[in-house]
């Protein structure tokens, strides 16, 4: 580790993150210098080979090589910290000596607490903390495993920014052609993200697939109704649209 200024890099696939956490960075630390950028996991280890920096910090779904992946190559050479949507790799993430874990949107209070940590670790040998975890699981003190994560935070392009929404903010999801409709009172935003995606990664029992192509939050269903045709139409709070139920989601709604 070098005696000069602390230096850091950081490996986002989304380069609004990136600039997001680069200028949190400086507010919790303005002597760390970050020295790259990278937008994949591959680039994140050429990048750290040329630079050799104190500090990754490494997001954990890129293409190419997987955050996850990537410290295993860096793992000695560098302290990690893991910036994520995903809480569910926690457990795989410390395993892998990362000094913290943050999740997306990353707060400026929880920063600062990663920064001090960050400050009390740079000069001393990467793998401290790896060395202390093997300890704890030679002893049999093995962490408890991790509840099922379910996804918190919708991030979507909206023109040259990435916007993140909260899952408690969304009304509904509806599939649209390549893309998927995003529904918030606000009103709407499409992702890449598919239906199918979305309904292993939220919480079934906050989000409901009545349809093929819906997921609806629970707590904002208004009612349901039935057309002419013997159809249920979920009522949506907060928007003049009803939703579609499918026939093999009618036992959802078991009481109309």
């Amino acid at each position: 580790m070098s005696s000069q200024a602390p230096t850091a890099l950081i490996a986002d696939d989304e380069e609004p993150m990136r600039d997001m956490l680069r200028k949190r960075l400086h507010d919790c630390w303005p002597e760390l210098d970050i020295v790259a950028e990278a937008a994949n996991g591959i680039e994140a280890i050429a990048l750290a080979g040329q630079h050799r920096p104190d500090v990754v910090f490494l997001d954990i779904r890129m293409p190419g090589l997987s955050g996850i992946e990537a410290a295993r190559m860096l793992f000695n050479r560098c302290h990690i910290v893991f910036v994520t949507a995903y809480d569910q790799y926690a457990i795989e993430a410390f395993e892998q000596g990362a000094l913290d874990y943050l999740l997306k949107p990353v707060g400026g209070e929880r920063l600062k607490t990663t920064c001090t940590r960050l400050k009390q670790r740079v000069g001393r040998a990467p793998d401290d903390i790896a060395q202390q975890l093997g300890r704890l699981l030679a002893q049999g003190t093995q962490p408890a495993p991790a509840p099922r994560a379910y996804l918190h935070w919708i991030q979507a392009q909206v023109g040259n920014s990435l916007r993140m929404i909260s899952t408690r903010e969304i009304l509904f999801f509806r599939a649209d052609e390549k893309y998927t409709r995003v529904q918030t009172a606000q009103g709407e935003v499409l992702i890449r993200k598919t239906l199918k995606e979305l309904a292993d990664e939220l919480d079934p029992d906050e989000f409901w697939r009545i349809h093929r192509s819906t997921l609806v939050r629970v707590d904002a269903i208004a009612g349901v109704t039935r057309d002419l045709r013997g159809r249920q139409l979920v009522r949506v709070k907060q928007s003049g649209e009803e939703l579609e139920v499918s026939r093999g989601n009618t036992h959802l709604f078991q009481q109309m």
